[in-house]
């Protein structure tokens, strides 16, 4: 692996690695869900979710890697070359270039809602500031995301700056941007925070968040925590195997993954300290529209049209949700980037290519399927909705799953502690912990949230 395929910095790994895992799963999919499912109950289950499952499964998935020294396929097959656990990988790779279809048209929404509030066209025939018509918002939603050719354009500008970004290589490219954009989303979370917590009675969605109502802790509570807690660190994508594989040999991982899931945790808990002090505050709490696709496209701006600065906080609140989206779709098209540069022995330039060309075609198909015409249904679903669930409820927990069986049955028993411990250079009091837990734990929360997808319990 050449220089340029490795992180240059510890600054540079950590915010590139934490970019993978910070998206939409945690400002947009989380605070959803935490509203869901009782606030604190849920945040208290998330927790340990994140130790259970969360951990474990990305040590497993960084060892790989960085052992492997090759793409989310290429990786088992350096480690297993006479045996077919490769076809392993391929369910990571899979379900990472449909995710990618479907994702880069949430990430053009981002990118069109943060030019129609620098514009303004967003609050635009709303009347008076402080109105907060959520019908007006609704209207608004379907006419920018859901209808017309205008997602498909914002869809296209945002392959384009992945594919800017992507063509400058692991080191010019990922980590750089990396090394700007995930500073720029800690500051911005910490400007809302302070702002939000500043509003008339914060402190009562200050207490719903943080204080846990152990009442509502029931199975469905904790397969959503669960989920989230998979989901939110990009586990079973590829993502984390892919990373690694740029890993220094002298990287600590156990270090590693637990700074990349703090920081992956605060950015959720910042959030969820944004969003229910503001709709309690602004008298919105308890609403409908405080769930999924509406909470930040209709709530959110429904807030900012009763704040002083209407246009400034919105484009702000965008800009943030930009780059959580634009870190995210690079991460999972890097997955397909480096298995066709390493699988098919073409230069990176042309793989990104490959890559991300096709996505002009088969995002405007994500795109238009939303439009509500009937056209490109799937199981009687849009094909956005379709990709969506196929890869989150099937593929993402079988890829996860048999990358601990891989890595806690079939690679050798020494295999964990030596990449824990750097080949024996340093202790790692944590390496049985991890192991038991990737073997015996891990595959049972796994398959729970694979049957919690399907069954309601």
């Amino acid at each position: 692996m050449s220089k340029d395929t490795t992180f240059s910095s510890k600054f540079g790994l950590i915010a590139a690695t934490v970019g993978s895992a910070v998206g939409l799963g945690n400002v947009w999919r989380f605070p959803s869900l935490a509203q869901e499912n009782g606030g604190g109950a849920f945040l208290l289950v998330y927790i340990g979710c994140i130790f259970l499952l969360g951990i474990p499964v990305m040590l497993a998935e960084f060892s790989l890697g960085r052992a492997g020294r090759s793409d989310s396929v290429g990786s088992f097959k350096n480690l297993t070359p006479n045996k077919k656990w490769w076809i392993a990988g391929c369910f990571g790779l899979l379900a990472s270039y449909l995710i990618l279809a479907f994702y880069m048209v949430v990430a053009g929404w981002t990118i069109e809602y943060l030019w129609q509030s620098v514009s303004g066209g967003l609050y635009s025939g709303i009347g008076a500031i402080g109105s907060g018509e959520s019908t007006f918002f609704n209207d608004k939603m379907k006419e920018l995301i859901l209808n017309g050719t205008s997602p498909i354009f914002w869809t296209y500008v945002m392959i384009i700056i992945n594919l800017a970004i992507l063509l400058k290589g692991v080191k010019k490219g990922i980590e750089k941007i990396s090394n700007i954009l995930m500073p720029l989303l800690f500051v911005i979370l910490l400007v809302f925070c302070g702002v939000s917590l500043s509003l008339p009675n914060a402190q009562e969605g200050v207490k719903f968040f943080l204080t846990p109502d152990f009442d509502k802790i029931d199975s469905n509570v904790i397969v959503a925590a669960l989920g989230q807690a998979f989901f939110s660190l990009s586990l079973g994508m590829g993502i984390l195997v892919t990373y690694s594989s740029y890993f220094p040999k002298s990287t600590k991982m156990v270090r590693t993954s637990i700074t990349v899931t703090i920081l992956d945790f605060s950015v959720s808990v910042l959030m969820g300290l944004i969003i229910f002090p503001a709709v309690i505050s602004f008298g919105i709490n308890g609403s409908e529209n405080v769930a999924g696709m509406t909470l930040v496209f209709v709530t959110l701006p429904e807030i900012f049209a009763q704040m002083a600065g209407t246009q400034w906080w919105s484009a702000l609140f965008f800009l943030l949700l930009g780059v959580a989206a634009l870190t995210s779709t690079i991460s999972i098209a890097e997955v397909s980037i480096a298995f066709v540069h390493d699988r098919f022995k073409v230069s990176r330039k042309k793989a990104c290519y490959i890559v991300l060309l096709p996505m002009f075609l088969f995002s405007a198909l994500c795109s238009v399927s939303l439009s509500g015409t009937g056209w490109l249904q799937v199981a009687g679903m849009p094909l956005f909705d379709a990709l969506d669930k196929f890869t989150s409820n099937m593929i993402l927990p079988m890829s996860a799953f048999l990358i601990c069986i891989y890595v806690g049955w079939v690679l050798p028993k020494n295999f964990l502690k030596n990449e824990l411990t750097n080949q024996g250079t340093f202790r790692s009091i944590a390496t049985p912990a991890v192991l038991f837990l990737i073997k015996y734990v891990c595959p049972v929360l796994i398959a729970m949230i694979f049957l919690g997808n399907f069954i309601k319990i």
